[in-house]
């Protein structure tokens, strides 16, 4: 094998190995993304914050409502178990307790509202928590999936290393440093020849060039500097 074969070769090895890795970084991107995961937590959370700030409205109302009604209770005892005599005690307590029932019908409205209010809250919050547990055993089979996907890639990647090194090893090192020189400001640091032309920048190359790069020689594209490789 020529030099610039080995190259290719080599050149091969460290794309196949970019795209692995690209491929890995993909993977780990989205093992670690729980973007909707942590939505749906976030949202259940305030929801719940909401709603438990509803029912302590409702709670209130309701307590309120219970201390007008036994007021009025108390009330209408005062007016009905004939203990009180006085004609303007009993108007007074007339007036007293229908301002007490008209109190009692607005918290109802009010107690009703709340109560309407909470049981829609609850809803929402049921069906959040729904799609939260749905959103988890997906996340999990994801994480497996994925998990899965990561062991094989990075078991290429190790193979394409080893393969890389064991490469690097019987090539001359010019001939690497030079290949690694090209390839820290280009893709690809080899070229094939193809009817004449150089792959790389697709200029024709002078029939002295390619021939000698067809019989083994490492030559340089006079155009784009690319090691030229012909089959």
């Amino acid at each position: 094998m020529s030099l610039a074969e080995q190259l290719h070769r080599l050149q091969q090895l460290d794309l196949e190995l970019q795209r692995k890795q690209q491929e890995l970084n993909e993977v780990e991107d989205q093992l670690s993304d729980n973007k909707a995961l942590m939505a749906a937590e976030l949202s259940l959370a305030s929801q719940k914050d909401q709603l438990e700030h509803e029912r302590k409205r409702q709670r209130d109302a309701e307590w309120e409502l219970e201390d007008l009604q036994e007021k009025v209770r108390h009330i209408e005892s005062k007016l009905y178990s004939g203990t009180t005599k006085n004609p303007k005690e009993l108007v007074n307590l007339e007036i007293e307790l229908r301002g007490y029932k008209g109190q009692i019908r607005s918290r109802e409205d009010t107690l009703l509202a709340l109560m309407s209010q909470v049981e829609e809250m609850e809803a929402t919050a049921r069906t959040t928590a729904e799609e939260l547990e749905r959103l988890k055993q997906e996340w999990q089979q994801r994480q497996e999936t994925l998990g899965h996907r990561k062991g094989k890639v990075e078991t290429v990647l190790a193979e394409l290393r080893e393969s890389r090194d064991a490469l690097a090893r019987q090539i001359d090192p010019e001939g690497i440093k030079i290949y690694e020189q090209i390839r820290s400001t280009r893709t690809q640091a080899v070229a094939k020849i193809e009817r004449g032309e150089c792959q790389g920048c697709h200029i024709a190359l002078p029939t002295s060039q390619w021939q000698r790069a067809r019989a083994g020689d490492l030559i340089q594209c006079g155009s784009c500097n690319r090691i030229l490789y012909s089959e």
